[in-house]
């Protein structure tokens, strides 16, 4: 598997991450150790989780698997934290208290000293900025975390965050910024594609697959095996559904049939050559789901079908992000 360069950083990870979301939920430990030993054996390095995931049974199962299945050597780790993790106004947002002492708890978890990359999972209105960058700081003078980055931020604070960062010599750089972003949720490329690209951030993107709808199984109605036929996910995928999303996925169907790929393949391969991406974080219920996306990795799209499914699945660009002559 391809290595990159997250942003303009020392850390090189693989071109596909693995979400470990469904982990000691959706997914047994049995299925997670497969999922993690065919990620390996394929070049893969980057394993995502956070301190939320599955009440924190994500981060225990990835733990018991780096001390008995997978080197933690051959694995970067990647957490989150700021979600709610206990009571009260303490138990949750980036005050230096909460995500301190949630950093510790998913290194206890997570059975390790440090992680590898640590990110702030949500944007907080009720903490300083600059309580919340100080503490990544310490996170990184102390050895706990290599590298941070932020997620589900918007342009102005990915922009406000990393610049506060570059300004002093001395602090940490923000390397990536993980985000939604799919040829279904391209909403990003208006402000926090062009922040990353001007501040050296890479792109690691969530839901590649459209919360599954670019992989074409939900055409005919929703399989019954499918996260779609559950109570619990199904207002997630049904929130991208829409007669644009529609003419997307037959888009995509149809690129793939004239390739001989498959749909999540043709996904996949389009948004890696998107400006920024580094490595899309795909999540998968079963090791044969990850298969897929790991025999998927050597797809390229001809320019014309790139092309094709830029202009099928174009967002809405107007003032005053739509760059005008003057």
């Amino acid at each position: 598997m391809e290595q990159r360069a997250l942003g303009r950083s020392g850390l090189v990870v693989s071109r596909l991450g693995l979400g470990t979301l469904t982990w000691g939920r959706d997914t047994d430990e049995d299925e997670a150790a497969m999922q993690l030993t065919a990620f390996v054996d394929a070049g893969g390095t980057l394993v995502d989780t956070a301190d939320v995931y599955a009440d924190g049974e994500s981060e225990r199962t990835l733990g018991r698997l780096l001390a008995d299945v997978v080197p933690r050597d051959d694995v970067l780790v990647a957490t989150k934290a700021a979600g709610r993790t206990g009571p009260g106004p303490m138990g949750r947002g980036a005050s230096r208290g909460h995500l301190l002492s949630a950093l510790d708890a998913s290194l206890e978890r997570l059975g390790i000293d440090h992680v590898d990359l640590w990110q702030l999972h949500a944007w907080d209105d009720a903490t300083p900025l600059e309580e919340t960058l100080a503490a990544c700081d310490l996170a990184v003078s102390s050895g706990r975390a290599r590298y941070v980055g932020v997620s589900n931020f918007s342009g102005w604070q990915t922009a406000q965050a990393a610049t506060w960062q570059r300004a002093w010599p001395g602090r940490t750089p923000i390397v990536s910024t993980q985000v939604e972003y799919s040829l279904l949720q391209r909403g990003v490329e208006r402000e926090v594609q062009p922040a990353a690209e001007a501040l050296g951030l890479g792109i690691l993107p969530w839901s590649p697959l459209g919360r599954g709808l670019l992989t074409g199984k939900y055409r005919d109605g929703t399989p019954a095996d499918s996260r779609g036929a559950s109570a619990q996910w199904l207002g997630f995928i049904d929130g991208l559904r829409s007669a644009t999303a529609d003419r997307v996925v037959e888009a995509v169907v149809t690129a793939a049939q004239g390739l001989g790929t498959t749909p999540l393949g043709v996904a996949l391969a389009w948004l890696h050559d998107r400006p920024c991406v580094v490595a899309p974080i795909v999540g998968a219920r079963t090791a044969q789901q990850l298969q897929a996306a790991l025999d998927a990795q050597g797809v390229r799209l001809p320019p014309a079908i790139t092309t094709a499914l830029d202009d099928v699945s174009a967002p809405h660009f107007s003032y005053p992000e739509q760059r005008r002559e003057h």
